[in-house]
């Protein structure tokens, strides 16, 4: 298990670096030039030569490639060639809120997905069931933006128990406004998450209750509950953690738009500013965090596996 961890985590730099590659270059590739665009009104031909020296852009693709790699190596990410902050900083200040809504959605998806999976399976071709797909299937087909919008007019404006823009931050203004904040983009988010999580919980547990093993539980006088609890639902889980480590870059990618809709500064709308403003180091270190996060969000899931059935070895 040990080795396989550590060749895992080998893999995972090679991939993570061979993304940071990927997109330096084709960040590049745009068409446009981001000093004609930050100097706007102002440009002439001897300013932008000037700014572009100063930014380091008239030097060669490869030049600018091993500089950066260099610099990452130190932990340095670069500075913005549009504003005044460094990358580094624009990603501390972004992370936090985007992982509190991923998080919070992720938290928000499982507690509704399982519990519906479970009584979806129990009471399969029953009115409950019909009634939890026909929920999950319109969770799936809500787009997440128009369903934000929808709770931002039902809890923000009609009801005023939420606010609809926004982040606060939980060492500045508690808690509870902290919570506040986070809940309806979270929903937003983990809605068509949890319909796509319990489908999979259902079919798993299906599977799983007509197994041999659940036959053999019952007729050593088990309750059905922990037959059903112990046996079914933690063997059916294997393939909902498997869909539940993909699905991690769909709430990170999730949350581009919804932190648009909310008026959040997270990493997803650092990253649509920084691909339209054309901030080389901007987008890159965006995205690399991302990779960082998917890739070992994977890892994570396959030690995973060990824990739910120990009868699968890593060799």
């Amino acid at each position: 298990m040990t080795q396989y961890i550590i060749r895992r985590l080998v893999h995972s730099v090679l991939i993570v670096w061979g993304c940071a590659t990927l997109v330096f270059f084709l960040i590049r590739a745009i068409p446009g030039d981001p000093v004609i665009q930050m100097l706007g009104p102002e440009y002439t031909p001897e300013a932008a030569d000037a700014l572009r020296e100063r930014l380091g852009l008239d030097e060669s693709v490869f030049t600018q490639y091993f500089r950066w790699m260099g610099n990452l190596l130190q932990g340095d990410l670069g500075s913005s060639i549009t504003g005044a902050e460094t990358v580094n900083s624009a990603i501390l200040s972004g992370l936090p809120k985007t992982m509190s809504i991923a998080l919070m959605a992720f938290l928000i998806a499982t507690a509704i997905a399982i519990p519906t999976g479970v009584l979806a399976a129990l009471k399969r071709n029953s009115f409950a069931d019909f009634v939890v797909s026909f929920v999950a299937f319109l969770g799936v087909s809500m787009p997440s933006f128009w369903f934000g919008i929808i709770l931002i007019l039902i809890f923000a404006v009609q009801l005023g128990w939420l606010p609809s823009l926004g982040y606060a931050s939980i060492a500045e203004e508690g808690f509870v406004e902290w919570i506040k904040h986070l809940i309806l983009p979270s929903l937003a988010i983990g809605a068509g998450y949890a319909a796509i999580l319990m489908r999979f919980v259902r079919a798993g547990l299906l599977e799983a209750m007509s197994s041999d093993y659940i036959r053999t539980a019952r007729s050593k006088g088990m309750t059905e509950k922990r037959v059903v609890i112990a046996h079914g639902l933690r063997n059916s889980l294997i393939p909902v953690v498997t869909i539940a480590g993909i699905q991690v870059a769909l709430l990170l990618s999730g949350t581009v738009v919804i932190e648009t809709v909310f008026s959040i500064r997270g990493i997803g709308r650092l990253l649509v500013g920084a691909i339209f403003d054309q901030d080389y180091p901007m987008v890159q270190g965006a995205i690399l965090v991302v990779a960082v996060i998917f890739v070992f969000a994977n890892l994570f899931v396959d030690i995973l596996y060990t824990l739910l059935d120990p009868r699968i070895k890593y060799g």
